[in-house]
């Protein structure tokens, strides 16, 4: 590596440190701002994976880097398709001045991924550079309805909050390090929901695929994803998948999160028609290996060696399990091996929501669903996709795309209703639907019968900011990152425009900037950031999200996107319109 270069991780968190200046061509980078300038005084601002995937090929300067390289090194950990990429690179050719056509710093290599042929040079930054202050006016309290009297209890959890995210920004900003805990202390009086009041007993970290077959990292995918779902059926247990701990080959440094008592992880390998499975139990607070087992059967006995796992890691931890507990977690959701692949995939693609991607999962869950026709986590699956139609106006007949979300929500909630992901699409539909009570009852019944069921907590909390109860949203988002560590842009997304209404601009944009940093091509964080933006009186940052959400959207309309969106609370959508009408909309 070249002397004082960044890493991607490093370009991403550089905002702490302001550590490193790079000059690439005519431009001087500046990681700390997001920000490249010219020698005329000329200024372009970039958006954390822009900076990120610069300062990599910065730091391979002139070297052919492959687009799978590239993912992995900017997206780690999360599954995003290559047409994020594609974007970003876009935007950086744009920022930068640059002709693809005859490019003088972005070269595309056909069929290998992307060099950087400008020259560049790695220097020290003479001091750090201050973080602009942020900015708290009348304006900003009263266009989003924001005061300066806020009652005891939202201002002890957004003080506590406030803490809890400074002090772990670092690691949100990577996705790979130590488990951070959003859990300031408890207000007088404040509920606390189950899972929030029993401390998690054992993490599943996700597990490792061995070799580059990508059936393999399918088939890792699912037994992480999996095992966190089966072991959340047993009462006893309290799940959170997250990410490696102190003691760990491999892993940073950092203490176990407070109530972890055990940690599961492990690797999967495929030899021919044979799977390797690898599994480790290991006690969270001494880094003492408690039991490991190894599998090593046909391809064929994938299932079979789930229906095992679970109940010998239960063996091993100091829980109650009934019977009734353990022929319910043995239960598969399919037998068909190949239906499970059509659906991990279309899983994968879903992730990223944009339209390209919604029709490619729409078409993986088919599949699913034509190898198995019992599958009923593919049909909910397949119920988002259509749900997405409706809310995103991708569909030419709306209507009709909400109507199909509905009908394929309760068919898998007939075929399975013991299944936490068939009552969160349920719920998730009625919320497009306007029907948040209903959501709600859908999502209770679902945390009741998961405690551990962290997407259900992130659901729950969305719908509170939709009704006009953003600090309540703060509260179930806490419970719903303990349990996922690792969650991913929505949870950011729910908990900034939580804050924004509550009247905390800085904790808005903390998790508004990580929602971004994480799917920067969706287009809900992008209108939420230039209304942020507006209100905070940055008209720059707010014309920058203007031009972003004409990129991904060009017949953007507020009308037109609010008609479609389940806020509920009609103060709220007022103030979030005249927001957006200001920044230029």
């Amino acid at each position: 590596m070249t002397r004082g270069a960044l890493t991607p991780a490093d370009a991403e968190t550089a905002t702490a440190s302001g550590a490193a200046r790079v000059q690439v061509g005519a431009w001087t980078v500046q990681p700390a701002l997001n920000q490249l300038c010219a020698a005329g005084g000329q200024a372009a601002r970039l958006e954390p994976k822009a900076m990120a995937v610069l300062m990599h090929l910065a730091d391979r300067a002139g070297q052919v880097v492959s687009r799978e390289a590239m993912l992995a090194a900017v997206w780690p950990g999360v599954v995003v398709g290559d047409d994020s990429l594609t974007q970003v690179v876009i935007k950086l050719r744009k920022a930068l001045g640059d002709d693809p056509q005859q490019p003088t710093y972005i070269q595309t290599i056909s069929k290998k991924g992307y060099r950087l042929i400008a020259p560049v040079m790695h220097q020290q930054a003479a001091a750090a550079e201050p973080d602009p202050p942020a900015i708290h006016t009348e304006r900003t309290r009263r266009v989003l309805g924001f005061t300066t009297g806020a009652p005891a209890l939202v201002i002890a959890l957004v003080t506590a909050l406030a803490l809890a995210l400074t002090t772990g920004a670092m690691w949100w900003a990577s996705d790979e390090r130590g488990a951070a805990t959003l859990a300031p202390p408890q207000a007088a009086g404040e509920r606390v929901e189950a899972a929030g009041a029993t401390p998690p007993a054992v993490a599943i970290r996700p597990f490792e695929a061995l070799g580059d077959e990508p059936q393999t990292v399918l088939l890792a995918r699912g037994i992480t994803a999996d095992l966190v779902t089966d072991l959340s059926k047993v009462f006893g247990v309290s799940v959170i998948g997250g990410p490696p701990i102190a003691g760990e080959a491999g892993s940073p440094m950092l203490a176990p999160a407070p109530g972890i008592r055990h940690l599961v992880s492990g690797s999967v390998q495929r030899v021919g028609d044979r799977l390797r499975l690898h599994v480790h139990l290991t006690d969270a607070q001494s880094g003492q290996q408690v039991w490991s087992e190894r599998f090593d059967r046909p391809l064929g006995s994938f299932f079979a060696i789930q229906e095992e796992l679970g109940p010998k890691i239960l063996k091993m931890l100091p829980a109650k399990v009934t019977e009734a507990e353990l022929r319910r977690m043995s239960l598969r959701y399919t037998h068909s091996l190949a239906a499970y692949e059509q659906f991990q995939r279309g899983q994968a693609a879903l992730l990223v929501r944009t339209r390209e991607e919604n029709e490619i999962a729409r078409e993986w869950f088919r599949r699913a669903i034509a190898l198995d026709a019992a599958f009923a986590r593919a049909y909910a699956a397949l119920a988002l996709t259509y749900a997405a139609d409706y809310r995103n106006r991708w569909a030419a007949d709306s209507a009709a795309a909400l109507a199909r979300a509905f009908e394929l929500a309760q068919t898998a909630h007939q075929m399975n209703p013991d299944i936490a992901e068939t009552y969160w699409v349920q719920a998730f539909v009625h919320v497009e639907r306007r029907q948040h009570e209903q959501a709600l009852q859908f999502l209770r019944t679902a945390v009741r019968l998961y405690p551990s069921f962290a997407d259900g907590y992130a659901l729950m909390g969305g719908v509170h900011t939709y009704t006009g109860q953003p600090a309540e949203t703060v509260r179930l988002l806490r419970t719903a990152m303990r349990l996922n560590p690792q969650a991913g842009y929505l949870y950011f997304l729910l908990l900034g425009r939580a804050y924004l209404f509550l009247g905390d601009t800085e904790q808005a944009r903390v998790n508004l900037e990580q929602a971004v940093a994480r799917n920067p091509v969706n287009l809900e964080t992008h209108v939420y950031l230039a209304a942020l933006n507006t209100v905070s009186g940055d008209k720059g940052a707010a014309a920058w999200e203007v031009q972003e959400i004409r990129a991904l959207k060009p017949d953007f309309s507020i009308r037109g996107w609010l008609d479609n969106y389940p806020m509920a609370e009609e103060g709220q959508r007022a103030r979030l319109s005249q927001a957006l009408r200001d920044a230029g909309l």
